[in-house]
């Protein structure tokens, strides 16, 4: 191997280091966290919204029917009263035993009335807290339209990066020779896509790790363009002089 080989293959590594930092760089893009944050807002948003629309739905329930039992009820009274003040009866019993379910309808009206009010009071909290969620809602829905947005021009800055950097490997694949490539593949998808490192002031830049004295020395006297590898992760050694 030609020390011009050594140098298209850590070209090589760069190119491909670029890549997958880029890979990265998308994955991990600050919008993407952003819109997760967003989300889970949302959820908990929407959970709350259940509980409180399921307790506001209990109460609008009860007040519904208490508000039927009383027009039903006030029906009553003025179907009774038509009767009463008809004169069609005439029997003084009956007017008097419609007298007195006339009064009892308007105590029982009267009755329902305090209870539907009641009930209106109590689920006054509930539509307040319900509109404050659909608030709430609705501002999340509006920023996560607006992460989206952006999240879509950062990944197709990234994707424009990664399509220019991925239109160069080829040539930079055939700058290498295949055994020196068959390595390269072999050593890069066991360790983590880094299978070059430079040796650097005696440190492998790859694991950041010193190679001992011994090893140095061995290196120091092998001939131009032999196949070196740091002792402490196995990586393709590229050597400045070699």
């Amino acid at each position: 191997m030609s020390q011009t080989d050594f140098d298209a293959l850590l070209a090589l590594q760069d190119l491909d280091t670029r890549i997958d930092q880029e890979v990265h760089r998308k994955a991990q893009l600050p919008e993407r966290a952003e819109l997760a944050e967003i989300e889970r807002h949302m959820g908990q948003a929407q959970v709350g919204r259940s509980v409180v629309a399921a307790a506001l739905g209990e109460v609008a329930s009860r007040q519904e029917a208490a508000e039927h039992e009383l027009k039903v009820t006030e029906d009553r009274v003025v179907q009774v009263n038509r009767r009463l003040y008809g004169g069609t009866v005439t029997a003084s019993r009956e007017l008097q035993a419609m007298a007195e379910d006339v009064e009892g309808l308007k105590k029982r009206a009267s009755e329902l009335e305090d209870k539907a009010l009641g009930l209106m009071e109590e689920r006054e909290p509930f539509d307040a807290e319900l509109a404050s969620l659909d608030g709430k809602l609705a501002e999340l829905t509006e920023r996560q339209r607006g992460t989206l947005e952006r999240l879509g021009i950062a990944e197709n800055e990234v994707d424009e990066s990664l399509v220019d950097l991925t239109a160069q490997r080829p040539g930079a694949v055939e700058a290498v020779p295949k055994p020196l490539l068959t390595a390269y593949d072999r050593l890069r998808s066991r360790l983590g896509g880094v299978a070059v490192a430079r040796l650097v002031g005696g440190r492998c830049d790859g694991c950041h790790l010193s190679l001992s004295a011994m090893e140095l020395d061995r290196i120091r006297h092998q001939s131009a363009g032999s196949l070196e590898t740091c002792e402490q992760c196995g990586r393709i050694l590229v050597i400045a002089g070699h």
